[in-house]
């Protein structure tokens, strides 16, 4: 009972003030912005039909997806502080629903891949804006909240990959984009319905890029240990994300709609796992949650190779899903160490780096698998998952 009466104040704290339907808005924006990334991974086996692509260069195109998001995000930092949160949120859902648009519509394999550069790039500017207006309307629940909002982007993770999945086999992948440009442009009215207006500029433009103090900030020990975690999240989790599917088919002969589902379920368990990181971050700090979430998601990775079936496919599932947790925990501690003045440009910047290395797995993963390496592919993914239990070990009392 004890924990259904915190449960109820947190909930209660959440939607005071009317803040709950803040959270709400911004989650959904969240909710289109990742679900839709993640819908690449589910119909890459159509896409590599229509257009004739290796594991290479389909690698490439999630390559080429995730880079422009890395590489939008200190920009976005840099204009959340000088015009603030909510014109750069909307902007972000009207223009991913345009440029999503010119994927559903793309004539040839140069089209699709500018197309999803433009993409990345448009919800790229949702990346840190959702992160900074949260820190500002829940500061003493930080962690949840973030975990909240990012449980809303599993929600949209293991319902939208699989509708696709099933849309492009009743009719084409294109309709499995599609049928997300409308939800986007619901998404910008929503915010700019409920998002307050900011009544003055955070800072000046030329204080924005001044990057000085976010150079300072970024040199703190804490700050770079935090970093380098999360780059190895990210090299993790995207050649996971951006091969499941295709493994689970071509190696493990499941059936497409078998494997788009066992991808759902990955991120349905993070609609759970993303809040409970949260709090067990405000509650307990980030050492021991990002130790269980790495021992958890390498045993995933050693195993997924070894395995047969359908039920130990959910198996692993359920272990590598600890992934979906790692940056609630990491990004909340982040954004508690970042100044007020630079906060969004600081986290724009971190995220740049970290998003970056990750863009590049899916390139080299696809490649090594292209050569018949496929099970040692997921090997190395474990070695790496290892490599990040090493690092939060460094962190008690930070």
């Amino acid at each position: 009972m004890r924990y259904l009466s915190t449960a109820a104040t947190v909930i209660r704290d959440l939607r005071s003030e009317g803040r709950g339907r803040i959270l709400v808005v911004v989650a959904f924006g969240w909710f289109l912005s990742i679900s839709v990334r993640m819908i690449y991974p589910a119909l890459l086996p159509y896409i590599r039909e229509t257009y004739g692509l290796t594991l290479t260069t389909v690698g490439l195109l999630l390559t080429v997806l995730w880079t422009a998001y890395a590489f939008g995000q200190l920009p976005a930092g840099v204009l959340g502080d000088w015009l603030g949160d909510r014109p750069l949120l909307i902007a972000s859902q009207l223009l991913a629903a345009a440029m999503l648009a010119l994927v559903v519509l793309a004539d040839s394999a140069a089209v699709l891949y500018a197309a999803t550069a433009l993409f990345g790039g448009a919800t790229a500017l949702y990346g840190v804006s959702r992160f900074t207006i949260l820190e500002t309307v829940y500061s003493e629940h930080l962690g949840t909240a973030t975990g909240v909002t990012m449980a809303a982007g599993d929600l949209g993770n293991a319902v939208m990959p699989p509708a696709a999945g099933f849309v492009a086999a009743a009719l084409t992948w294109q309709y499995g984009f599609g049928i997300a440009v409308p939800l986007f442009l619901v998404a910008a009215g929503g915010l700019w319905v409920v998002l307050p207006r900011p009544t003055a500029t955070e800072s000046s433009l030329r204080d924005a890029v001044a990057l000085d103090d976010v150079v300072a900030t970024l040199s703190l020990p804490s700050v770079r240990r935090g970093t380098l975690l999360l780059v190895l999240w990210a090299v993790i989790i995207q050649a996971f994300m951006g091969f499941y599917p295709t493994y689970l088919i071509e190696q493990k002969s499941v059936s497409r709609q078998t494997a788009t589902v066992l991808f759902g379920f990955f991120f349905s368990l993070g609609m759970v796992l993303k809040p409970i990181a949260g709090r067990a971050y405000d509650r307990i700090g980030i050492r021991r949650p990002l130790l269980a979430i790495a021992g958890a998601a390498a045993a995933a990775f050693v195993a997924l190779p070894l395995v047969e079936g359908v039920r130990s496919f959910v198996l692993v599932t359920i272990l590598a899903s600890g992934l979906l947790g790692f940056e609630t925990v990491v990004v909340s501690d982040l954004t508690n160490r970042l100044p007020d003045g630079t906060r969004g440009t600081s986290l724009g910047a971190l995220r740049t780096v970290y998003l970056a290395f990750g863009a590049a797995s899916p390139a080299v993963f696809g490649a090594v698998a292209d050569r018949g390496y496929f099970d040692e592919a997921f090997f190395a993914v474990a070695a790496v998952a290892g490599g990040v239990a090493l690092v939060a070990i460094r962190l008690a009392g930070d």
